[in-house]
């Protein structure tokens, strides 16, 4: 079935819906471990303050694998298949998170168990840095031209979806259980069924066909024979576009979106449990925004609504941060949803409009070294950044702040860029 199309070259809706909605996998595992950052700080580093930072330490590190498993991963996939590339990678995450959950506490090896699981953080983030950027290329080469930006946006709405499973997994068995149960073993079960949806996912993925656009290369001997170095020579100017539009992207979503409830609970504008809940509404509002930004981005085109977006993440987000921090919870919940939403479009129309930044030759790779790149710069660190700046200068409309100075950046490249939607393939 993996070399098998539609009679139009395409994949089956099938075969796409699988690698949309796959990517549930890797934010169920994301949201999971920051939101038991505090359990496994006991288990595995035996408790206190030094044992949480170690263990957020560990999604720092791990989120800095990404880059390095998307160029890994990035050359497998252009140089033996997207489809391949896919499960490799799933399997690695189905064994991580696995090996995760029966791992032995600080209380049974000591040490080496906080070790072991910073090893596996690190595996696991190495792995998801070819999942997100192998499933849009897969889902653009397969989807039909007039439909691309739509089902690429599956992508982003699936992830949220993975959030708020994560959440609701966590959230049950945080109520069948006590406190202790849960340090001694019921922390288990939500990566256990993190591990079981991963094997599923596989499942589902090996009766997935071959893209299209990699059979056409394979055919006619095109693929490159160092996709990394194909991209560097030919397509350099791809790889900064693709830079600034996840460069976008990232830092509406990570301060935008994952750092509010943290910003909500420092300027005591909302309590811990109240921010939680904002967050759930905030992923609601990005599953709604995404599909309806890619529709849109298949009518107008891309360059239009990543304008549009770029001028609205530097107008706004400076006064929306001052809304979150001096309003009612009515106006915090207005704000932190136009952020959401925001976010919700960057990330919808950025997942097609990157992989277009690149013919079929070298894609993969082409966007591990601009988007997944900016990713990790843009991603991962700035909510560090933006509370830092709010704790040194007392000025809360900071992380707005730094939202809007990367979108200022970005509009110039976004104003030069030509129309992707009409030349890729």
């Amino acid at each position: 079935m993996a070399s098998e199309h539609l009679p139009d070259g395409r994949v089956s809706r099938a075969s796409l819906i699988i690698a949309a909605f796959s990517t549930i996998v890797e934010w169920y595992d994301f949201t999971l471990y920051l939101y038991f950052a505090t359990t496994l700080s006991k288990v595995f580093f035996g408790g206190g303050e030094a044992s949480l930072l170690a263990t957020l330490a560990g999604f720092a590190i791990a989120y800095l694998m990404r880059p390095l498993g998307a160029l890994v991963f990035g050359h497998l996939g252009d140089r033996m298949g997207r489809r391949f590339t896919l499960l490799v990678s799933m399997v690695v995450m189905t064994i991580a998170m696995l090996f995760l959950a029966l791992l032995p506490t600080y209380a049974q090896i000591g040490a080496g168990a906080g070790w072991l699981l910073l090893l596996l953080r690190c595996i696991m983030g190495f792995a998801v840095g070819g999942e997100y950027t192998g499933v849009v290329a897969y889902l653009l080469e397969g989807a039909p031209p007039a439909r691309r930006g739509f089902i690429a946006s599956l992508a982003a709405a699936a992830s949220e979806i993975g959030a708020l499973l994560a959440v609701g997994v966590a959230a049950v068995t945080v109520h069948l259980t006590s406190s202790v149960q849960l340090s001694h073993w019921a922390w288990r079960i939500p990566f256990l069924v993190g591990a079981g949806l991963a094997l599923i996912v596989w499942i589902a993925r090996a009766s997935m066909h071959e893209s299209p656009e990699f059979e056409r290369q394979r055919q006619a001997g095109t693929r490159p024979e160092s996709p990394i170095w194909h991209v560097l020579k030919h397509h350099r100017i791809g790889i900064y576009r693709s830079f600034a539009i996840s460069a976008l992207g990232s830092i509406t979503y990570y301060v935008g979106i994952t750092y509010v409830p943290a910003f909500l609970s420092s300027a005591r504008a909302m309590s811990e449990r109240d921010a939680l809940w904002l967050s759930t509404l905030a992923a609601a509002m990005v599953i709604a925004v995404t599909p309806v930004t890619g529709l849109i981005a298949d009518k107008i085109g891309r360059k239009p609504v990543l304008m549009g977006l770029a001028a609205s993440s530097a107008i706004l987000p400076v006064t929306l941060f001052w809304m979150m921090a001096n309003g009612s919870k009515s106006i915090v919940l207005v704000g932190a949803l136009i952020l959401a939403a925001l976010a919700g479009g960057v990330s919808a129309v950025g997942a097609v409009a990157t992989a277009e930044q690149f013919p079929g030759e070298g894609r993969l790779s082409g966007l591990a070294l601009g988007a997944t790149a900016a990713t990790a710069i843009f991603g991962g660190l700035t909510p560090y950044v933006a509370q830092l700046l709010i704790d040194r200068t007392g000025w809360t409309m900071a992380p707005g702040a730094m939202i809007a100075c990367v979108a200022v950046l970005v509009l110039p490249v976004f104003f030069l860029a030509p129309e992707s939607a009409a030349k890729s393939r």
